[in-house]
């Protein structure tokens, strides 16, 4: 009996070391320490990101309503979502699936593809998308899709062929805690990152980090503190696209 539970334990512990995600693009930052010679150092500050497999690569999220640029009156806005090869059921799990960001704020999550939202008179651009058990954008094409519309006497966006970013993590204010991984997550919709030459600079106050590729950047190791997240979308000569969503900015907080 004893041999056979030690061989059980060593079948979980095998499992679940074979389980352990692969660390990819790590890139070990310094930073400004001021530490007494004679403290102990703090521990190294890395980006990385882990080689996941996409979730859901078939799953398709098609917007009925609002059609491109309909103007609707001030008050409540419908909002009317089609939702394949994904399993958007609430009897399974209480967790938001479907993501919408205004005008690149924060997003907000929905249990129904079918819903309002109380808007003032202006001009919108929503970018809707599904995401994993994690929380994190679905990022293969048709996972997610976007759309401008006005409320009011308000006139279209200026019409732009440049990609430009949505970003799902972090959100305004967010805090965590000591030794909790920081995600960056985000989307380079109307555009490919490999095809137009483009890259993701993201500043983290006084920390950098670049990617060409979509995938969450997580950070590890950031002191308690407050800090400004700058993601920017860059050609990859370095230069800024010009659009009004290009670059995005957030304030969080680790403590």
């Amino acid at each position: 009996m004893n041999k056979i539970l030690t061989l059980l334990l060593l079948i979980c512990v095998f499992s679940a070391c074979s389980s352990e995600k692969e660390r990819v693009n790590e890139e070990i930052v310094d930073l400004p320490t001021g530490q007494d010679p004679l403290e102990p150092s703090a521990p190294q500050v890395k980006f990385f990101q882990y080689e996941d497999q996409a979730a859901f690569p078939d799953a398709i999220l098609e917007l009925y309503t609002p059609l491109g640029n309909q103007i609707f009156k001030p008050g409540k806005v419908p909002f009317e979502f089609n939702v394949k090869n994904f399993p958007f059921d609430l009897n399974e799990t209480k967790d938001f699936k479907l993501f919408n960001i205004l005008n690149g704020g924060d997003p907000a999550g929905f249990y129904s593809p079918i819903f309002q939202r109380d808007l003032k008179e202006g001009s919108y651009r929503v970018v809707a998308y599904l995401v994993d058990e994690e929380g994190l954008a679905l990022k293969n094409f048709g996972n997610y899709v976007d759309r401008d519309f006005q409320v009011g006497n308000s006139r279209p966006f200026p019409y732009s062929a440049e990609p430009y970013l949505a970003l799902n993590f972090p959100r305004s204010e967010q805090e965590y805690e000591p030794g909790k991984e920081v995600i960056i997550d985000f989307l380079v919709v109307g555009g490919d990152m490999k095809l137009d030459g483009l890259k993701v600079a993201i500043e983290v106050n006084d920390l950098a980090y670049e990617i060409d590729h979509m995938a969450p950047v997580r950070i590890e190791n950031l002191p308690p503190g407050d800090y400004q997240v700058k993601v920017k979308l860059l050609r990859s000569d370095g230069k800024e696209l010009d659009g009004p969503f290009s670059s995005v900015s957030k304030d969080i907080i680790v403590r």
